[in-house]
């Protein structure tokens, strides 16, 4: 483990962030928490905390002993001061005196204490640091030191490493017993540069951040020099098919299966998003014999259950042409971890007192191992998803190097169970209500610009995840990025490109819900005299293109089993065609009735298909050239043009955008044309 310190950038640091609010120690402290931060080995995800005990002014302006401990949600690898709330120091370290302290009373005490009462709540361990007596004081979740402590008896050989150096603190969950045990441990040695929690994490502390820091490096580096002396191999490998289908086939079948029924009449259901990992590490592990053994322990530090549950789904492994047999082998699999995810709350839930019951969560996996392939992180957002992704990687790892050094074992399952149900740690996930579109994977065509690139960010806006298709590479990542999506190269009118582009999706997100095909472009003249070359390339860019963009859809679609919704940009060229541009509107008029054709062959499957049929919106179709020839040829101003409909307004992207959504969001709704012109009578369905 590198040590990152440098007196350059801590001093820089504190010019950074010294000011009213943040004194030289709180700077020093905001430093190394981010070098600690910043290393996934020792810290993932909210896997951890640092503190310092300093003075500030309360409200009266007078200097009073606070704790600034790390504040619920913050990211140690960026946070700022104000995620190191300070805590009155006296009051909550008076608390020690104690026998015993409710965690809802403990974080009570800790809000009534802070300085500030905006601030996040305090870290879960802060009486911990509140009870040791140094100014500074890491916490974290260091891989190598888990793999030394998750073994059948974990004090041995972490003595054999670190001897008297540290302190050796029992497994007890969180909260105050633990900050009294960690307390009684140190109290015994009082020279330890730090305490090894067993089966949970390591702290260390020092007079000075430097010193905390170092020590921390330090500690950890003794524990990945002992794995190094392990076991070249973790695991035995067992034989696998040959052929193994790839994530772009096997995500959306596991998608489905994995998704929760809401109203099965509508095809309803509450999904989630997948997010595929594979390497030479994760192979070995997914690929071994005894997977079924160290691979359901269960997590290697136990805040991890949250986000990942108790233990991953283990599937069977996926060979190229068999996928049906794989889909039934994952739905077994899926049925038997349902079922002992019941029975584990059931058999738990029965010990707690009557005030301590709990609810059941809802039973899906949050990690999928797929021998032969790689895993899955399972999440309600890809952001979620990748957080699971992270901490099975992490668990990955750190299982690996304990079966290199001894046999991997965690803590026992109540204790899993009173993690995995922990009031405190499930507020850690939020609460927020959902968008509309949470949970939606999104495909836009053409969604660099014009009207795709505000349908791309009207779908964001609404909660979906967003996968961003153009021929212009560059602008199909811009908008991905403001939609905190994917962008992706592709022409449609290109098979190939398409079917890449959609698997790219699939193994992405997990699959695909909804997609808006977009693309195209107006091809001009009198329909007796253009050439038969422009009206074929009209047709493959505004037609064929839509149809294979479709096809690739329902693939993913019907995979999945949770219906889906096709939704076509045609335009008002479809049912009122304009002189000079039926190139272009007779493939739009023959998308408009493959709209329909979708709707009637695959409505039973729960898949709906619409369109939008717009008109006069500025995009790469409608130019301000072609905007300034038409208001000319009309007699008109370029503005009495662009409003020339029965509102005298301006349409925009934005409203075309806005119908594809409402379109998406019409449960109900399949074979209908939208239109957003702002009122023209002759091109007005019946």
């Amino acid at each position: 483990m590198k040590n990152l310190w440098s007196d350059r950038d801590a001093e820089a640091a504190v010019k950074r962030w010294k000011g009213p609010a943040c004194n030289r120690d709180l700077a020093l402290r905001v430093y190394t928490t981010r070098l600690l931060g910043g290393e996934p080995r020792l810290v993932l995800h909210g896997g951890g905390n640092t503190s310092v005990k300093t003075r500030m002014p309360d409200a009266m302006g007078k200097d009073v002993d606070v704790l600034c401990v790390k504040g619920s949600g913050w990211d140690m690898g960026a946070i700022e001061p104000p995620g190191l709330p300070a805590v009155r120091l006296d009051p909550i370290r008076d608390l020690i005196q104690l026998k015993a302290l409710s965690d809802e009373d403990m974080v009570n005490v800790q809000r009534c204490n802070l300085l500030d009462s905006k601030s996040p709540n305090p870290s879960v361990e802060t009486l911990l640091h509140a009870f040791l007596p140094h100014k500074f004081i890491d916490h974290t979740h260091a891989n190598a030191v888990l793999a030394l402590t998750d073994q059948p008896d974990p004090a041995a050989l972490c003595r054999e490493i670190y001897g008297d150096r540290v302190g050796y603190v029992p497994y007890i969950m969180p909260g105050f017993a633990l900050a009294k045990k960690a307390a009684e441990v140190y109290g015994k040695n009082p020279d330890v540069e730090g305490l090894v929690l067993l089966k949970h994490g390591i702290f260390s502390f020092g007079d000075t951040a430097k010193e905390a820091y170092v020590r921390m490096i330090k500690l950890v580096s003794m524990a990945e020099a002992r794995i190094a002396k392990g076991r070249k191999k973790a695991f035995q490998v067992r034989a696998l098919p040959k052929k193994i289908a790839g994530a772009a086939d096997v995500a959306p079948i596991l998608r489905g299966l994995v998704s929760i029924p809401l109203d099965p009449a509508i095809h309803e259901f509450k999904k989630f998003v997948l997010d595929f990992r594979t390497g030479p590490a994760i192979l070995e592990f997914v690929n071994g014999k005894d997977i079924r053994r160290y691979a359901v322990q269960g997590t290697a530090t136990p805040d991890h259950v949250i986000r990942t549950k108790q233990k991953p789904l283990i599937v069977p492994a996926p060979e190229t042409g068999e996928l049906e047999a794989f889909k039934a082998g994952a739905k077994k699999a899926l049925d038997a971890y349902i079922a002992d995810y019941k029975k584990y709350f059931d058999r738990n839930n029965a010990k707690q007192t009557a005030a301590g019951k709990k609810k059941p969560l809802d039973p899906m996996p949050r990690v999928i191992l797929v021998p032969g392939l790689g895993l899955f992180g399972v999440g309600e957002s890809r952001k979620a998803a990748r957080i699971a992704s992270d901490l099975a990687e992490t668990n990955v790892e750190v299982i690996a190097n304990a079966e290199r050094i001894g046999r991997y074992e965690v803590i026992s399952e109540p204790d899993v169970f009173d993690i995995e149900h922990w009031s405190l740690e499930q507020a850690k996930l939020g609460k927020a209500a959902e968008k509309p579109l949470a949970r939606q994977v999104v495909v836009v065509t053409g969604g660099g610009s014009g009207i795709g690139r505000a349908a791309a960010l009207a779908f964001a806006a609404q909660g979906a995840e967003v996968a961003v298709l153009d021929r212009d590479e560059n602008l199909a990542k811009e908008t991905a990025a403001k939609a905190k999506g994917i962008g992706i190269a592709c022409d449609v009118t290109d098979a190939k490109a398409i079917q890449k582009a959609f698997d790219a999706v699939a193994a992405t997100f997990g699959g695909v819900d909804i997609v808006i095909s977009n693309a195209g472009a107006a091809w001009q003249g009198r329909i007796g005299e253009v050439a038969d070359e422009a009206l074929r390339q009209s047709f493959e860019l505004n037609f064929f293109s839509h149809q294979a963009v479709a096809q690739a859809a329902v693939r993913i679609m019907t995979a999945q089993g949770m219906g889906g919704c096709l939704l076509f940009n045609t335009s008002k060229q479809a049912i009122n065609p304009g002189k000079n541009f039926g190139p272009y509107g007779l493939p739009k008029a023959a998308t408009l009735f493959l709209m329909k054709q979708y709707a009637l062959d695959y409505g039973p499957e729960g898949i709906r298909s619409n369109a939008v049929n717009a008109d006069r919106i500025r995009s790469g179709l409608l130019t301000d050239a072609m905007i300034q020839s038409r208001a000319k040829a009309r007699g008109v101003t370029e503005k009495a043009y662009m409003a020339g409909n029965l509102l005298g307004a301006e349409v925009t992207a934005e409203d075309v955008a806005k119908a594809f959504v409402d379109l998406a969001l019409s449960k109900k709704t399949t074979a209908a044309t939208l239109t957003v012109d702002g009122g023209n009578i002759e091109a007005s369905l019946r």
